[in-house]
Parts: C-alpha cells; structure tokens; sequence
C-alpha cells in the first residue's frame, strides 16, 4: 500500500551564484508541492534554492517548516517569514528533525551539504531505519556522477545491486512528483554478503 504523503523534506542548494534554470526548479516543485497540499519541511534558510522554493511554497498557499541551527539563524540566512521555523542547537538535531518530519526526501541540485544530506538518507534506508520514498531531481545530469560512483561500488562490491533502487534520479518535477505518487515500499536485503569459509583461509567480509 503506498504510504500517505503530507510533508515532504527537500534538501537543496543555498548559492545563489548559481544558473537560473536551478532557481526555476525550485520554484516549480514548490508551486507543485503546496497545490498537492504536501507541507514543505526545508533547512530554513532564506538564500539560494532553499528561499526560492520556500518562498514558492508559501506563494502558492502551502505551509513551510524550516529546521534551522541556532548560528546559521544568527548569521542571518534564515527565513524567519515561513508557517514554522523550528531552531535547534546544531546540525545533528537539525537533520533528526528533518527525517523525521518528513514523508519523503526529494534533494534538487546542492553542495556539499546537499549530497550529505541525501547520502545520509539513502543510508538509513538502506539499514531499514525507514522505508521512505527518496527522489533526485537529475536535473541535466547533475546526479550523474553520483549515479556513476554508486554503480563503480557495485562493481567493486561495495554496494550490492539492489540499493539503487534505494532512489529515484527523476529528469523533472513532474516525473519525480509521479514517483513519489505511486511510490510502493518494500523491504531490502542485509546489506552485509559474507563469504563462505573454506580450507585456505578466514571468511572475508
């Protein structure tokens, strides 16, 4: 059974020296996010994609939950003009909120902070700590050598093949809305292969 969607955790670029097509995303998916209704819970900050699509959200008539850290509040790249702006003491905490609040993850194009973030989730999805839908938006590619890191442990056997199923690069808003629409959960394997034992040798992991 697909799991009811009501909040959504989008994590995002905070530059704003970046292309104005990044900017148009966010946009998009945050008049797309409060037609559906689907609150939008964010970092709380005010610059780059994170305040384009806030402001969108709110701008279409949906509701925003910022999560933000007491020192980047006070360095002044918060948002304080949002439905609920939750400060916390640091980034740990930040982030537990974040996955917790939200029904799903979607990352648009990001920094280090971004690819943190996603990464994070898609490995406590991986552990079974939640069975969340978790969507990309590949935006010209931009997951691509995400995509192409994770397939090179798969080929080392870092990775087992079946976690990239753990994600959805979506090419736009409307393909990764309609993802998470029909987004089905199911459970994975351990993510541990041990090899058998044999005669020359202790068994490797």
């Amino acid at each position: 059974m697909a799991p009811v969607i009501r909040s959504v955790t989008v994590f995002c670029g905070s530059s704003d020296s970046v292309d104005r097509k990044y900017f148009a995303a966010a946009e998009e998916l945050g008049a797309k996010l409060a037609r559906r209704g689907w609150r939008l819970i964010y970092g709380g900050g005010g610059v780059g994609l994170m305040g384009s699509l806030a402001r969108a959200v709110l701008a279409h008539g949906g509701e925003v939950t910022g999560i933000i850290p007491k020192a980047l509040l006070e360095l002044g790249v918060g948002d304080t003009g949002l439905t609920e702006l939750v400060v916390t003491d640091g980034l740990r905490d930040r982030k537990a909120i974040m996955d917790e609040r939200g029904d799903a993850f979607v990352a648009l194009p990001g920094g280090l902070g971004t690819l943190e973030e996603v990464l994070e989730a898609l490995t406590l999805k991986q552990l079974g700590y939640h069975r969340k839908p978790i969507a990309v938006l590949d935006l010209h590619g931009f997951f691509d050598p995400l995509w192409a890191q994770f397939q090179r442990g798969i080929d080392e056997g870092f990775i087992k093949p079946e976690f990239l199923d753990l994600w959805y690069p979506a090419p736009d808003i409307d393909a990764l809305l309609r993802y998470l629409d029909g987004y089905e959960p199911h459970g994975y394997g351990l993510k541990w292969t041990r090899r058998t034992r044999t005669s020359s040798g202790p068994a490797a992991d």
